[in-house]
């Protein structure tokens, strides 16, 4: 196959095209150069052909492709010369993990000074940093952050150990720490005296193993325009990952609950709030554990849109003092 003859007979291939809605600071806003990401990452080749509008692509609907594709993505833009993932687990779309961090990029820079705080000082904390360990990978590429990784799922853990070990950019930059009681999410994780500037946090989707199932069957359909009966997840995931009982509406109302006896001990709490409907009782939590200040930022990529809830339970004097120690200089 010849990368180059095919890229360029297709406009939407075309250098400088931008997928709409994409952070201004997002590495992924132009469409995927395969050529590009082939030379950083030969093991994606294999799986690159032109697709049923005569375009270069993979088959989405591919779980080996899609690790391949986001394994060259994180070889080509972030630096890493490493990465594996185990079979069945959650494999993340790159860009839209990207687009969350440079957000909460942006939610520091509007408390400090408008400057983005850079450095490995701004410790960072990533609940359910899963196999991947995507999320300290970009934060780390982007603006040198630290990260703490937690995760309920032991195999997730040694993964995302794993991938920290094999890649020098990533050392003594990201600590991975397992989560033993599934009920907790920062007691048994958070030190005496351990402070952090930013939560990030991507809760799992439904209520059920059925309800998981059932949803990605609507996916597929209306990706495939047909009926699945047996569906395979071509991004993946485990049981932890993509539901917990009472679903993301419960898990975001306990994080919230339990971010409030830490309040001192964070800057800005923030996940991710996948249905528009679950934001109003997510804000209305909010209130009943009065957080100081509460933000709601629009993310999305192509078709698809998601909220980010972002909360402080710092007065504007402790906020005050949380800059002139932790930010300055």
């Amino acid at each position: 196959m010849h990368f180059k003859k095919k890229i360029h007979t297709r406009k939407r291939y075309a250098p400088g095209e931008v997928k709409p809605k994409l952070h201004p600071r997002n590495k992924h806003r132009e469409r995927y150069d395969f050529k590009a990401l082939c030379d950083s990452c030969p093991e994606l080749y294999q799986y690159v052909k032109p697709n049923a509008y005569g375009d270069i692509s993979i088959d989405f609907f591919n779980p080996k492709a899609v690790r391949a594709l986001n394994k060259a993505l994180l070889m080509h833009y972030y630096d890493i010369v490493d990465w594996d993932m185990p079979e069945n687990y959650l494999c993340p779309p790159v860009p839209g993990r990207a687009d969350y961090i440079h957000h909460m990029a942006d939610l520091l820079k509007s408390s400090s000074n408008d400057q983005i705080p850079r450095g490995a000082a701004i410790k960072c904390l990533d609940i359910g940093v899963g196999s991947s360990c995507i999320y300290p990978i970009i934060g780390v590429k982007e603006y040198g952050w630290s990260f703490i990784g937690t995760d309920i799922d032991e195999v997730a853990i040694s993964s995302a150990d794993k991938i920290i070990a094999s890649n020098p950019t990533l050392t003594n930059k990201v600590e991975i720490r397992y989560q033993r009681n599934p009920n907790d999410i920062f007691a048994g994780i958070l030190k005496h005296d351990e402070y952090l500037d930013l939560v990030v946090c991507n809760p799992p989707f439904h209520s059920s193993a059925e309800e998981a199932q059932a949803g990605t069957r609507r996916k597929l359909k209306n990706l495939k325009g047909k009926k699945v009966t047996n569906p395979k997840l071509n991004f993946g995931g485990q049981s932890g990952e993509l539901w917990c009982e009472g679903g993301a509406r419960k898990f975001l109302g306990d994080m919230i609950r339990q971010s409030k006896q830490y309040s001192t001990s964070c800057f800005w709490y923030s996940s991710l709030v996948s249905k528009q409907s679950y934001v109003t009782g997510v804000i209305e939590v909010l209130n009943k554990a009065q957080a100081v200040d509460v933000r709601t930022i629009a993310m999305g990529q192509g078709n698809k849109t998601s909220q980010i809830i972002a909360w402080t339970f710092l007065t504007p004097d402790q906020q005050a003092q949380w800059i002139e120690h932790r930010w300055s200089g």
